[in-house]
């Protein structure tokens, strides 16, 4: 059986962090979608404000996925949390419990800094739903996601005070 090892992503990760972020899109059917460079990766995670902290799945020495989390706040826990952004696993290492661990080492983190829970979103479709479930993660179905990108972003950004 092969060596799973979780360590904390460095800024040499950059490389194999958007290379795992790509393979991710392929697989979620969005592969033209990544805007992101390794220089976006290096200025957000080891810049002067890191904005996010990854951590790196190797099988057996060599990286075969990541998790990218950030911090969130709860008003009504008055705690900190953390949110998955993304997780991958390439697909030849799934079988390992790579996945699980790499959501452990999440979980520990979270405990650790006093965090009252772990946020994350998946696509309807997508067959990870039923590892979520086996995890522990639980569906809110009264909590509906909305974003705002692009030009109603910018439209909405223009209506701001900006004398302030």
């Amino acid at each position: 059986m092969p060596t799973v090892t979780i360590r904390p992503a460095v800024e040499a990760d950059c490389a194999t962090i958007l290379r795992f972020v790509r393979e991710l899109a392929e697989f979620e059917n969005e592969p033209d979608a990544v805007k992101a460079t390794e220089e976006d990766f290096r200025r957000d995670g080891w810049g002067e404000h890191p904005v996010f902290e990854a951590l790196i799945a190797e099988l057996d020495g060599s990286p075969v996925g990541f998790v990218l989390t950030f911090r969130n706040f709860s008003t009504w826990e008055g705690r900190p949390g953390l949110y998955v952004e993304d997780l991958y696993v390439a697909p030849d290492a799934r079988r390992y419990g790579v996945g699980r661990k790499l959501l452990a080492a999440v979980a520990q983190l979270a405990v650790e800094r006093g965090c009252r829970r772990v946020d994350l979103s998946v696509l309807d479709w997508n067959p990870a739903r039923a590892f979520y479930d086996r995890v522990g993660f639980r569906q809110m179905e009264e909590w509906l996601p909305y974003r705002l990108t692009g030009d109603a972003l910018s439209a909405l950004a223009a209506e701001g005070n900006t004398g302030a």
